[in-house]
């Protein structure tokens, strides 16, 4: 474990060294030991028709939430995965931007199990997502 919880500036870094992520636009807006907000701008091309911000940008982000709150527990060098993940859709964000709040209820040394909250800014809640992480084994050399 780590001894020091990586601030909001750092966790920000990872997701800017992270190329996959740069279509989504996420940043994080809090972070606290076991927890992280991340921020999904509104964005044309992740929405589906009528303006619906898309459930797979609202899975992708949710996870990422996940993944940087046990960064906040574990430190920015460990690598984890996800191993699970149920998402459950109860309303739909339009023409809005979503926070997706993470909780890590339960970190053992190579698994993780927590939950994440989506929240449209004028929607409320949007989502609720049950994600489980495994700490992925070293590269092969």
């Amino acid at each position: 474990m780590t001894s020091k919880s990586p601030s909001q500036q750092e966790l920000n870094s990872v997701l800017e060294r992270t190329p996959f992520l740069a279509a989504y636009g996420v940043s994080v807006v809090s972070c606290g030991e076991g927890e992280c907000g991340v921020l999904l701008p509104f964005r044309r091309s992740l929405e589906r028709p009528g303006g619906i911000v898309s459930g797979m940008a609202l899975m992708g982000v949710a996870d990422v939430a996940m993944w940087l709150a046990i960064m906040t527990l574990r430190g920015v060098d460990e690598q984890w995965v996800t191993s699970d993940m149920k998402t459950t859709f109860l309303r739909r964000a339009v023409n809005e931007n979503v926070v997706c709040h993470a909780k890590v209820l339960k970190l053992g040394r190579r698994t993780a199990y927590g939950t994440v909250d989506s929240i449209g800014g004028a929607s409320g809640l949007v989502a609720h997502h049950v994600v489980s992480y495994a700490k992925a084994s070293p590269a092969a050399a």
